[in-house]
């Protein structure tokens, strides 16, 4: 069943609170055997000498106080990460900290850091001048080395979940997790005679479509003589089961198939190498949430506004919507849905314009953007601009005051402060 391995996947990912007492456990177990190793192999080396770095006495002492130092500072420096990241999820929910348990999945962490130390601390007292164990010595530079990349792989983790689709996907993937745990579904109907579609190749697995290689679809379509619909366009989450591509006018080898499925790239997150929508899409997030009341900051919208009209100027004359791509002869093999231009111009400026539409830089830097953009864009492409320019002359005669009216019907590059259309650098 398709959604078994990914089920599995999920509930090693985040941990229940029914999972705090491994947790703890582990990391117990953890300090206990560094304790433990730490106190034998010097022993063990006093009778058995085996290899290891070359060190004398001094060089040893020094060595493996320099390790306990540094993992105990590096500890206290993880603890603090982890406290300002359980206070990062509570500031967006005071219930997720709990519910996700990310300290409790930050112990084995403690365990480790922890347990590092005091083996180099226990084999530091067992150092004499007539004695160096010289593996043990080893082990804990090893040690250090494995401490330091879990470390950092926890760290890129903890900062992957504060973010707010880190959070909304941890939470998700906690909640799929218990719902096949406390709602089993149904077995799936058999299918109909006659009603099946093997041409329709859907996805194995929940992600967002990151990339869809065309050439490569392209290439197995050509050889199998048949052509492909990308029904999913990039930057769209997906879930098990969903259609990805239709292949007509027949089905293609279970071989093929699975060609065509992995050059569907799916991801946690969308990715802006392949996907020129989601660059927008960011720039309008920094400029909306610029403009939001409790950070009141126009002039960073302007700023994002001068990018998005860049962009616009840059596609103004590019073909946009659905594409087609070729195989070699010229025969059509792959159909794309990729976003139009008013789909663009939906994305770049409908929401700045509806929560900017009492700013003044906002206003006139949109009015300065439009008439660039008509200016360059194609006749049919500028036209679709007059909508937007309603919208703001209806936002400018909203304001309150008729001078502040006025002052917003002007466009301005710089929002406010730059010179008038048509004036002169003066004297």
């Amino acid at each position: 069943m398709p959604g078994t391995p990914l089920r599995r996947r999920r509930q090693r990912t985040y941990i229940s609170p029914r999972a705090t007492w491994p947790n703890r456990g582990l990391a117990v177990a953890l300090i206990a055997a560094a304790v433990l190793l730490g106190y034998w192999l010097p022993h063990l080396e006093r009778h058995h000498p085996v290899g290891g770095l070359s060190y004398d006495a001094a060089a040893a002492q020094a060595t493996l106080g320099a390790i306990a130092s540094g993992i105990i500072a590096l500890t206290g420096f993880v603890l603090t990460a982890v406290t300002l990241v359980i206070q990062s999820v509570q500031n967006a929910s005071p219930r997720l900290a709990g519910l996700l348990g990310f300290f409790e999945h930050a112990l084995v962490l403690f365990g480790a850091l922890t347990g590092t130390a005091v083996y180099a601390l226990v084999v530091l007292a067992q150092v004499r001048q007539s004695h160096v164990p010289r593996l043990s010595v080893t082990l804990a530079i090893v040690f250090v080395v494995l401490s330091t990349g879990v470390t950092l792989r926890a760290l890129a983790a903890l900062r992957e979940v504060i973010t707010g689709g880190g959070l909304a996907r941890a939470v998700g993937l906690r909640l799929h997790s218990v719902l096949d745990g406390t709602w089993q579904p149904q077995a799936p109907p058999l299918p109909e005679r006659g009603r099946t579609d093997p041409a329709t190749l859907t996805a194995h697995r929940s992600g967002v479509v990151q990339h869809v290689d065309g050439p490569a679809i392209a290439d197995v379509a050509a050889r199998h003589d048949v052509c492909v619909t990308c029904l999913t366009a990039v930057g769209s989450f997906v879930e098990p089961g969903t259609p990805l591509l239709r292949v007509t006018p027949r089905p293609v080898p279970a071989d093929a198939a699975r060609h065509l499925i992995r050059a569907v790239r799916l991801g946690p997150t969308r990715h802006i190498d392949h996907d020129p929508a989601y660059g927008l899409r960011l720039l309008v997030d920094v400029a909306i949430r610029a403009l939001s009341p409790a950070v009141n900051d126009p002039t960073t919208a302007v700023q994002s506004l001068d990018q998005i009209e860049a962009v616009l100027l840059r596609l103004a004359h590019r073909p946009l919507g659905t594409t087609t791509i070729h195989d070699r002869q010229g025969n059509p093999r792959l159909t794309l849905p990729r976003p139009g231009w008013e789909e663009i111009l939906d994305l770049a400026l409908s929401e700045i314009l509806h929560y900017g539409s009492d700013s003044l830089q906002v206003i006139r830097r949109l009015r300065a953007l439009l008439d660039n953009v008509a200016e360059s864009a194609p006749p049919a492409r500028a036209a679709v601009l007059t909508g937007y320019r309603t919208m703001l002359d209806r936002s400018a005669r909203a304001l309150p005051d008729p001078p502040l009216a006025a002052t917003a019907a002007v466009p301005d590059p710089q929002g406010l402060g730059g010179p008038a259309p048509g004036e002169g650098t003066g004297d």
